[in-house]
């Protein structure tokens, strides 16, 4: 019975390592894009603070309330004991980031007309990227999500809701330096 318990907990901890490798993976990639953008924003003062004034803060407002919902939602996935309640807070918390790329793309909408303006393009490139990245992270997620809720086994939902968790930190980072700096 030991040697089960020994291979369990080793099985445990081979998830644990891969996961954390996946969390710090993605953390350093958005560390990397966002330094650039910090970086460029010193150098070109004057064009990103001018740039900044077409982005629409009070719709990315809202999609940070939107990721901080479902941030919960998949939090309360981790915590129930039932698997009906995992699968409901899973698929809220998905529906919410499906919601959240709506929200995005029309955002996208009114501000890819000034992608191509020359003064701007160093902010734009730098935003598209970061965002973007971003946006496909909430799209697979959401998808992984959604399958994990068909067979919402405890340690499957443990490793989406944190990987989940990872990417809203990411958007709470994001926000305030793209958005306010």
């Amino acid at each position: 019975m030991t040697l089960v318990v020994d291979g369990a907990a080793e099985k445990q901890s081979d998830g644990d390592l891969i996961l954390w490798i996946l969390v710090w993976s993605e953390l350093i990639a958005f560390g990397v894009l966002l330094s650039a953008f910090l970086v460029m924003s010193l150098l070109q003062p004057e064009s990103y603070a001018i740039a900044k004034l077409h982005l629409n803060g009070r719709l990315a407002s809202i999609n940070t309330v939107v990721l901080i919902v479902s941030g919960w939602l998949a939090a309360e996935a981790d915590r129930a004991a039932s698997i009906r309640i995992r699968r409901l807070a899973l698929v809220g918390a998905a529906c919410l980031g499906f919601a959240f790329v709506a929200i995005k793309l029309v955002e996208y909408s009114g501000e890819i007309r000034f992608a191509g303006d020359a003064a701007f393009s160093s902010f734009f490139e730098l935003y598209f990227i970061i965002t973007g990245f971003h946006l496909a992270h909430v799209i697979f997620l959401g998808l992984v999500m959604l399958l994990v809720a068909r067979r919402a086994e405890r340690s499957n939902v443990a490793l989406v809701a944190t990987l989940w968790h990872v990417i809203d930190i990411v958007w709470l980072v994001i926000f305030p330096v793209i958005y306010l700096g």
